[in-house]
């Protein structure tokens, strides 16, 4: 239980506060950091040394979220505060204005979705910004590095939609690049030939649902998957459709899908421009698109860099590394 209070916000339980505060009070330089503000802990009550209306707001927000965290069973930790407030603030700025806009700027965009694990937290300014365009779009693209989210946070935003009835179903792409084996040489029917190209969709998947739930929705048909050659003549209805590893469509091919959406639908279109696997490069549908429709006022474009990688800190470092040989 906590009350807020104008200075601060006071916690009955200690042991709650004691993992806010973390192993001397580590948390709360994280939290100091994040506010650019100095945070204290009196008794059972935590305040900050600012007057500024707006990151008062932000902070009483901030300690909230981490509280309902805590309480849905996550552990505390310096991921979670800052992942909490990216989410709050995916303009990425440590704290805000006291301005008009402080009134809704706070709003987090964690994804809550029926029957998983916990909330889905963006982890990075970007990552929050993402979220905030999928609900605001039509189409969305995510162009970034391996390890940035995009995916998993495409998948976690379907899967909301689709257990809220929001949409009808969620249709899961993308290109089949094959490298030295052909499809019609794989065992099975269409979905097991189709399926170790959709892994990655369906690991993100099972990060945020019970595999019993996934296997249900794909019994009752709300979950489809296709290869992107099959999308030709289609139109899809009332759907969240999701095309992964867009930057080895061709040009035509990316044309066509973004052609197929019908009433009620909504598209993510995930790639890595540094990983194309088509003969030229230059033949991208993902980079063509991105040039021809990436500045249409109804269609959202989020760039992921290195700086939003969270798989691993090793990971970022790759990246980063590859990233200075071009």
């Amino acid at each position: 239980m906590s009350l807020s209070s104008s200075s601060g916000i006071v916690l009955e339980d200690t042991a709650r506060l004691a993992d806010i505060c973390g192993v001397n009070d580590y948390n709360l330089k994280i939290l100091e950091r994040l506010l650019g503000t100095k945070v204290f802990s009196r008794g059972n009550e935590l305040t900050i040394e600012s007057d500024d209306a707006c990151v008062n707001r932000l902070f009483k927000a901030l300690l909230e979220q981490l509280l309902e965290a805590m309480a849905d069973g996550l552990p505390m930790s310096p991921d979670l505060i800052t992942a909490i407030h990216a989410s709050l603030t995916p303009e990425g700025q440590p704290s805000g204005r006291a301005d008009e806009r402080c009134t809704d700027l706070f709003k987090s965009t964690a994804i809550q979705v029926p029957g998983a694990f916990g909330k889905v937290y963006p982890r990075t300014a970007n990552q929050a910004l993402y979220l905030r365009g999928l609900s605001s779009y039509g189409i969305s693209f995510a162009v970034g590095p391996a390890g940035t989210g995009k995916t998993y946070l495409a998948v976690a935003w379907a899967l909301r939609e689709l257990l809220t009835k929001a949409h009808r179903k969620l249709v899961l792409t993308r290109p089949v690049v094959e490298a030295g084996e052909s499809l019609g040489f794989l065992p099975g029917d269409l979905a097991q030939k189709i399926s170790p190209y959709l892994r990655p969709l369906y690991d993100a998947m099972e990060a945020i649902i019970s595999f019993e739930t996934i296997r249900r929705l794909e019994d009752n048909h709300s979950i489809e998957i296709a290869p992107l050659a099959y999308m030709r003549g289609r139109s899809l209805n009332h759907c969240v459709v999701i095309l992964d590893e867009a930057q080895n469509t061709t040009r035509e091919q990316m044309k066509m899908f973004l052609t197929r959406l019908g009433e009620g639908s909504v598209a993510i279109i995930t790639g890595d421009m540094t990983q194309i696997d088509l003969p030229r490069k230059a033949d991208s549908g993902l980079a063509h698109a991105l040039s021809v429709v990436g500045g249409i006022d109804d269609i959202f474009v989020c760039r992921l860099d290195g700086r939003d990688v969270v798989r691993n800190p090793l990971v970022r470092k790759i990246i980063e590394a590859y990233e200075s040989e071009r």
